[in-house]
C-alpha cells in the first residue's frame, strides 16, 4: 500500500465530492437558468408519460404483428415496451439538450445533459443486463454500470480513477491496484458473456447445417467453446498483470498433479472426443447398455445423456461407452428387427398358423411391409405341449418403444387366432400323492366302463 499517495488522494476525492454536492445544491436553490432547466426536465417527464399513455396501444398492436422475429429481438421489444416512458424521455431530453446547446450558452443546458445521460445509461444498462443470466452477477453489473454512468455524468471519473489507482499492492515489478482489479473484473465479465453468446450462436449455426453429421456438430461446438473460454482465461491473466512465462514451470507441476488426481475425468473427456470423432453414437440413437435402454438426448464432454421410455435420464460416463459393450439399435440405419415366440396346438395346421400370424403382424401400424422387411413366421420345433413358432417383424422407429410394439403384435395374434379357431395350449401335468396305489390297466378299463 502506498501510504504517501493514499491520504492526499483521499482528501482530493472527498473535496471533489463535496464540491460537486455544493454545485448540485446550488442548481436547485439559486434562481435563474438552473431552475428553468429543472422545470424543463419536469415538463419532459410529464410529456413522456403522456405520450406513453397515448401510443402504448398502437405499439402493442404493432408488436403483436412481429411473430416472425427472432426470440432475442422479441425480448428486446418487450423490454422497450415496459420502459416506453423512459424511452420517450431519453429521446426528448437529448433533442432539447442539443437544441439548447446550439441556441444558447452551454451552461444553460448542463443539468438537462446530465439527466439525459443518466436516463440513457439506465435504459442501456437495462437492455444489456439481460444478457447476464446469473441474477447475482446481473445485479452487480447493473449497480457497477450505474455508478460508472453517474461518475461520467458528473465528470468525476478522473478523480475516482486516480484514487482507486493509488490503493495498490506492489510486489517487485507487479502493481495490483483496486482500479486494475475493477477494470479486469469488468473486462472478464464482458468477455465471458461474449464467449457464451458466441459459442451458443456457433452451436445453433452448426445444428442448422445439414451437411455436418450430429456428432461432428457437437464436436465442433465443443471445440469453439473451449477455444473461446481458453482465450478469455489467457486475456484475464494478462489483464491482471501476471507474466505467463514465469508461471510456466509452476503451471506444469500443478498440471501433473491435477492429471494424477483427475484420471477419471480426463479419461471421460478423451473418451468423449473419441466418441464424437468416430461417430459410433450420435444424438437420437437408440442404445442398450446393461439394463439401460433409451435414446441419446445429448453428448457432453464428460457423460452421455440417455433418456428411457419411463422418462428417466441416465448420465452415463463416456468411458463406459468406450470400454463396455453397447448395442446401438440405429447405428447404420433406423430399421430394427424384433423376434416374437409363441406356440399352438398340434391339432392346428402349421401352414394356416403361419399365414394367420403374418397377416396379424401386418395389421399392426408400426410393423413394416415391403421387400426385405416383410414379417416372416417359422416353425422352430415340436415342444412337449405345442408346436413352437418364431415371428420376425421390422420397425423403423425404435425411439417409440419396443415393449409396446411387442404387446400390440401379441394382441393382434390373440384376436386372429381366436377368430380362426386356433388354440394356444398350456402344459398339463398329472399330480399323485405319496402312498396312492397306482392304477393298473384293468382298473383304468373298469373306470372307463363306468
Amino acid at each position: 500500500m502506498n501510504n504517501d499517495i493514499l491520504p492526499a488522494t483521499l482528501e482530493e476525492l472527498l473535496a471533489a465530492i463535496l464540491t460537486t454536492g455544493q454545485k448540485l445544491l446550488e442548481l436547485f436553490t439559486t434562481p435563474g437558468w438552473r431552475q428553468y432547466q429543472m422545470l424543463v426536465i419536469v415538463a419532459l417527464v410529464a410529456v413522456s408519460m403522456l405520450l406513453s399513455l397515448i401510443t402504448r396501444r398502437y405499439w402493442e398492436d404493432w408488436a403483436r404483428t412481429r411473430e416472425g422475429w427472432p426470440k432475442w429481438q422479441l425480448r428486446t421489444l418487450v423490454l422497450l415496451m415496459r420502459r416506453l416512458s423512459l424511452l420517450y424521455f431519453v429521446v426528448l431530453s437529448w433533442i432539447v439538450y442539443l437544441v439548447m446547446q446550439q441556441a444558447t450558452w452551454p451552461s444553460r443546458s448542463y443539468l438537462i445533459g446530465v439527466v439525459a445521460t443518466l436516463a440513457t445509461a439506465l435504459l442501456v444498462i437495462a437492455l444489456v443486463a439481460r444478457a447476464v443470466r446469473n441474477r447475482t452477477l446481473r445485479l452487480i453489473f447493473r449497480w457497477s454500470m450505474w455508478v460508472y454512468a453517474t461518475l461520467v455524468a458528473l465528470n468525476l471519473t478522473d478523480t475516482v480513477a486516480s484514487f482507486l489507482d493509488g490503493v495498490a499492492i506492489e510486489v517487485g515489478a507487479l502493481h495490483i491496484s483496486v482500479l486494475g482489479i475493477l477494470k479486469a473484473a469488468l473486462l472478464i465479465g464482458a468477455l465471458i458473456t461474449l464467449a457464451r453468446l458466441a459459442s451458443h450462436g456457433a452451436s445453433n449455426a452448426l445444428k442448422r447445417n445439414d451437411d455436418i453429421s450430429p456428432s461432428m456438430q457437437v464436436l465442433l461446438g465443443k471445440a469453439v467453446q473451449v477455444l473461446l473460454y481458453g482465450w478469455v482465461l489467457i486475456v484475464s491473466i494478462r489483464t491482471l498483470g501476471f507474466d505467463l512465462t514465469g508461471l510456466a514451470f509452476l503451471s506444469g507441476a500443478i498440471g501433473v498433479g491435477i492429471g494424477f488426481g483427475l484420471q477419471k475425468v480426463v479419461s471421460n473427456l478423451i473418451s468423449g472426443v473419441i466418441i464424437l470423432m468416430d461417430r459410433s453414437i450420435k444424438p437420437g440413437d437408440v442404445i442398450s447398455l446393461g439394463e439401460t435402454f433409451g435414446w441419446i438426448n445429448a453428448l457432453g464432454a464428460r457423460y452421455v445423456s440417455v433418456v428411457t421410455r419411463d422418462g428417466r435420464e441416465y448420465l452415463i460416463p463416456n468411458e463406459d461407452l468406450i470400454t463396455g459393450q453397447v448395442v446401438n439399435w440405429s447405428h447404420s440405419d433406423q430399421f430394427v428387427r424384433l423376434d416374437l415366440t409363441f406356440g399352438t396346438s398340434y391339432a392346428d395346421d402349421p401352414h394356416v398358423v403361419r399365414a394367420v400370424a403374418i397377416r396379424a403382424a401386418k395389421s399392426v401400424k408400426r410393423v413394416l411391409s415391403g421387400p426385405g422387411h416383410d414379417p416372416v413366421c417359422h416353425i422352430t420345433g415340436f415342444g412337449d405341449s405345442s408346436v413352437d413358432y418364431i415371428l420376425r417383424i421390422w420397425i423403423s422407429d425404435p425411439t417409440a418403444g419396443l415393449t409396446n410394439i411387442r404387446g400390440n403384435v401379441f394382441l393382434a395374434l390373440w384376436d386372429a387366432f381366436k377368430a380362426e379357431g386356433i388354440s394356444i395350449p398350456f402344459p398339463q401335468r398329472e399330480v399323485r400323492l405319496l402312498g396312492d396305489t397306482p392304477e393298473t390297466g384293468a382298473d383304468a378299463q373298469q373306470i372307463g366302463a363306468e
